[in-house]
């Protein structure tokens, strides 16, 4: 997706910028050099968590990396803009795998402390996830299809209607039970 490419370049600017190394941020990140090099070569899909504990090393939001915002006002999303998806990876490892097209809702959105999403997840049909964890909490509402989320040692159910919150710490994964497709409001938060 053009949008992923965006990200790595941004992210790598960013890192150069501050005069952070490869290594360095691999480091302080917990992240592997080479998945690093993948997600800033655009030839690895990242995975939020990734992009978070990147955004937290360089001292950035996570937004950041998705737009230059510049709007101080209020932010309007037409359910016909929701063109731009980008594409993350479902663990942190490599080998990873897109099966989530996400369209941010505020990118113009200067300063945000929270990144909204609309989320379309393709049927997993039974595949296994690696779960994922990292500072902040996120809501997630079911819009349609049923989601499974993963989170501890628990699993939850969420047909179109139902919500979940929760704090993202906890090691975690979301994807579309059954054979159908799922959309979802996802709002991530993530402390700067």
């Amino acid at each position: 997706m053009e949008s992923n490419k965006f990200i790595g370049n941004r992210i790598k600017s960013i890192r150069e910028s501050r005069k952070i190394t490869i290594e360095e941020l691999a480091e302080r990140s917990g992240l592997q050099t080479a998945v690093i090099e993948e997600i800033e070569n655009n030839t690895g899909l990242p995975s939020l968590a990734s992009l978070i504990k990147i955004a937290r090393v360089v001292g950035v939001r996570l937004g950041t990396f998705l737009d230059d915002a510049d709007e101080a006002g209020p932010i309007i999303s037409r359910k016909t803009a929701h063109t731009g998806a980008a594409g993350f990876a479902t663990s942190n490892g490599t080998g990873r795998r897109n099966n989530m097209a996400y369209f941010p809702l505020s990118s113009e959105k200067a300063g945000r402390n929270m990144e909204p999403f609309v989320i379309h997840i393709e049927p997993s049909r039974g595949k296994q996830f690696d779960t994922s964890s990292h500072e902040g909490e996120e809501f997630i509402y079911c819009l349609e299809g049923v989601v499974e989320v993963t989170y501890g040692n628990h699993t939850y159910l969420l047909d179109a209607g139902d919500s979940i919150y929760y704090d993202s710490i906890v090691a975690h994964h979301v994807h579309a039970a059954g054979e159908n497709e799922a959309k979802i409001l996802a709002v991530v938060y993530t402390p700067f």
